[in-house]
């Protein structure tokens, strides 16, 4: 008599629900939410980040959109601004969908700054190309360090808790900063290449603008 083996396939390991819920969020997301909820204080930072640097991204895109509007048939000028000013509007999309995102509402001061920002750009291109780029210095000047003193202050506040810097919304927050910033000095170190210090009344328009911006941003963080 022959006996028949039966050949049982091995039986695939029993996912629970919550292990299947959470490995189909990490294969669908590079920054799954983290361990734990953010805590007051974390959630206070991301939403004063992200009104102030969507202000300060609205405040770029319509300096730029002034100066594009003077240069737009310079032949030099044009494709110089429109890169940079291309990269700002990323900037401004990014922000506006991570307010949308975290349901933050932006900065009061918004209409106020769509008016100054355009001027500042209109105005400065006006005056000429060195006193444009000299716009550019002192903006990305102060933006640049802006968005560093933001970096710096998200690693003390995530000391005692670095795995919020591994994933999660103050991943999305630290990598999107870390970026931009170096989009910022890309466009402050063109600035310098064009003979920004050249500019008639450098030192006055540089330091008016810086304050300017300090003053923007002070302002657009609170209100």
């Amino acid at each position: 008599m022959s006996h028949r083996v039966l050949r049982l396939s091995p039986r695939p390991p029993r996912r629970f629900p919550a292990l299947r819920a959470l490995s189909t969020a990490a294969s669908n997301s590079n920054n799954p939410a983290p361990e734990r909820p953010l805590r007051s204080q974390e959630l206070q930072f991301l939403e004063k980040a992200l009104r102030v640097n969507q202000a300060g991204e609205l405040g770029a895109n319509l300096i730029y959109a002034g100066q594009y509007a003077v240069f737009k048939r310079d032949p030099k000028l044009k494709p110089l601004i429109r890169h940079m000013w291309d990269q700002e509007k990323h900037h401004l999309t990014t922000f506006d969908e991570l307010l949308a995102k975290h349901r933050v509402r932006p900065t009061a001061m918004r209409p106020l700054w769509n008016v100054a920002g355009y001027a500042l750009g209109l105005g400065t291109a006006l005056l000429g190309e060195k006193a444009a780029m000299a716009c550019t210095e002192a903006v990305e000047t102060e933006i640049g360090g802006h968005y560093n003193n933001q970096l710096r202050a998200l690693l003390e506040m995530c000391k005692d808790s670095p795995e919020l810097l591994e994933r999660g919304e103050i991943k999305e927050l630290a990598d999107t900063i870390r970026n931009f910033r170096d989009d910022e000095l890309e466009h402050l170190d063109t600035a310098v290449e064009h003979d920004a210090k050249g500019a008639e009344g450098y030192e006055v328009l540089h330091n008016l603008i810086r304050g300017g911006c300090k003053a923007a941003i002070y302002i657009s963080e609170r209100i």
